[in-house]
């Protein structure tokens, strides 16, 4: 007979609680991330598209659903549930907040809703720092000269994970469209080490030209950068915000993404590349590809990763800060959170 079902429980989860799990073990976060990778790729994973809730009166915001299924050693389902608002930024809110649910795998309850901005942005730069390591290696040479396009919480969490996994660099280079932005970047990379000399540029050619690593981490709806030959020393480019680079600079590069599917939609970068040629033969693999050693990372041109971001990482990151909350006594249960549980009263 199968086991019988337990009684389901219901937990918040607040973002200090997220916060003490993650925090500092940005090691164990990567690896994690990693193997949630490989249960994608191995196609023991449910992840749909993504639904984008617009707004008429307000067109530069959207809400996200991010719904999915894990399976391997992870084993959860659920849904994260993102906003986007730009306008947030000028009134000192970050511009992302998040929710994320997860469901018991075998009876579908709800287990938890967790803040899920801190599990967002962790997963995103985890997904960068698994990627900068991977590509790199494949190539045969450690990047030493970094640069941040965008200066925001995700470039922070980029430059927390690199530092955190042993990354450190010879010179950063910063560069924002707010000059108080990039200032206080700056001043964050200086207080935190590793990073050589610090450098502002008011120029993204300039940046750009002067950094074997690039990491795009803007709020860019649509392409900023146009000119091919920025990337003409072949550097290794994070494409976090996936809509930064124009198709004609796409199209000179190797490019990899998380997911060909996903990646190639709402106008991303790669997507407007597809339209442009009417075709995929750009795009030269997954991250699963380039881990598992499907596919080679070339030398002789720039490598572009533009990471749609999938909805079985936030499941991976938040079924692992579940479980350690849940080990070490601490899930805040809500008492009676399901009432009707018995089927006839």
């Amino acid at each position: 007979m199968p086991p019988v079902p337990k009684a389901p429980s219901f937990a918040v989860i607040s973002g200090a609680q997220v916060h003490r799990v993650l925090d500092g073990r940005h090691r164990e976060v990567v690896d994690l991330i990693e193997r949630a990778y490989r249960v994608h790729g191995a196609g023991d994973t449910v992840n749909p598209p993504s639904y984008f809730l617009r707004f008429p009166d307000r067109p530069s915001s959207r809400i996200i659903a991010l719904p999915a299924s894990a399976g391997g050693d992870i084993r959860v389902d659920g849904l994260k549930w993102i906003s986007s608002f730009p306008e947030n930024v000028a009134a000192g809110l970050p511009r992302a907040s998040a929710v994320l649910i997860l469901n018991d795998h075998d009876t579908g309850y709800p287990l938890a809703c967790l803040e899920s901005s801190i599990i967002s942005a962790a997963r995103t730069a985890a997904s960068a720092a698994l990627a900068a390591d991977t590509l790199s290696r494949q190539r045969g040479e450690r990047p030493r000269r970094i640069g941040f396009v965008g200066t925001g919480l995700i470039a922070r969490y980029v430059h927390q994970y690199l530092a955190g996994t042993g990354w450190e660099f010879d010179e950063t280079g910063v560069h924002d469209l707010s000059a108080d932005h990039a200032a206080g970047f700056a001043g964050y990379l200086e207080r935190a080490g590793g990073g050589g000399r610090v450098t502002v540029h008011e120029k993204a050619e300039d940046l750009v030209r002067g950094s074997d690593l690039v990491v795009f981490a803007t709020i860019a709806g649509t392409p900023h950068i146009t000119d091919p030959g920025w990337f003409g020393h072949h550097p290794l480019v994070l494409h976090v915000s996936l809509r930064d680079l124009a198709p004609e600079v796409i199209l000179t590069g190797a490019n990899f993404v998380d997911d060909i599917e996903h990646c190639l939609k709402a106008d991303t970068s790669p997507h407007l590349a597809e339209q442009l040629t009417g075709g995929r033969d750009f795009i030269d693999g997954t991250l699963y590809d380039v881990l598992t050693g499907a596919r080679a990372v070339p030398a002789d041109r720039p490598v572009f990763f533009s990471p749609f971001g999938l909805g079985v990482l936030d499941l991976a990151l938040g079924k692992h800060v579940y479980d350690a909350l849940g080990a070490s006594g601490e899930l805040a249960v809500q008492p009676d959170f399901f009432h009707e549980l018995r089927r006839y009263g």
